[in-house]
């Protein structure tokens, strides 16, 4: 596994990709998490709308701000949380006019070569820009401006944690592109998982 040219092993490679292969190991466990967190938000989204219905036609008090928050806060937490997961997974859109075409080694140096120069740097400046408002939601103990709404800070928390696992994500998928530049396989690398559609 890893042979490069006169059949050299690159032992550095195999290292690299055991720490892939562990952070793609934590963005499988987040993804799993958050499809949890997708069937709940569903249920609580038809909570919502079978309580408004029957408010209306029986005059009973049964939804409150805080159950619709709490659907609107699910929603973010899947939107957020399940990013790494789908970088993972190499199920973002892409623009297949540039990418769609190439053979793999172009994949593997156009994935390269934007995971260092977009993806890495705009996931650093999104926990630089968001540390501020999260410590000064926590520090207000920021709720809701809704009456029985739910508390803001712990939110807000979420948005640099999910910034920080998809930045971690985006290390792993370089390290993948640097392999297979360096002449392994997609297999060896653990990306024929994913387009065989790994569940």
């Amino acid at each position: 596994m890893g042979e490069g040219p006169g059949g050299c092993i690159f032992l550095p490679m195999v290292g690299l990709l055991r720490i892939a292969k562990g952070i793609d190991g934590l963005s499988r466990r987040v993804g799993k998490m958050v499809a949890w967190l997708t069937l709940i938000m569903v249920l609580v989204g038809a909570y919502n709308a079978i309580a408004r219905y029957l408010e209306r036609d029986l005059g009973l008090t049964l939804s409150s701000n805080a159950y619709v928050e709490l659907q609107w806060y699910l929603f973010s937490l899947v939107f957020l949380l399940g990013a790494p997961y789908t970088l993972r997974c190499d199920r973002h859109v892409r623009v297949d006019v540039i990418y769609g075409g190439h053979p793999p080694l172009a994949k593997a140096w156009i994935d390269l070569v934007g995971g260092v120069l977009i993806l890495l740097p705009f996931c650093a400046f999104a926990i630089w820009a968001s540390t501020d408002f999260v410590i000064d939601s926590w520090n207000q103990r920021e709720m809701s401006s809704d009456p029985g709404g739910l508390p803001r800070y712990p939110l807000k928390t979420v948005v640099p944690i999910a910034f920080f696992l998809v930045g971690l994500q985006g290390i792993s998928e370089i390290i993948k592109r640097l392999a297979i530049i360096r002449g392994m396989s997609p297999e060896s690398v653990g990306l024929e998982e994913i387009e065989e559609g790994e569940a």
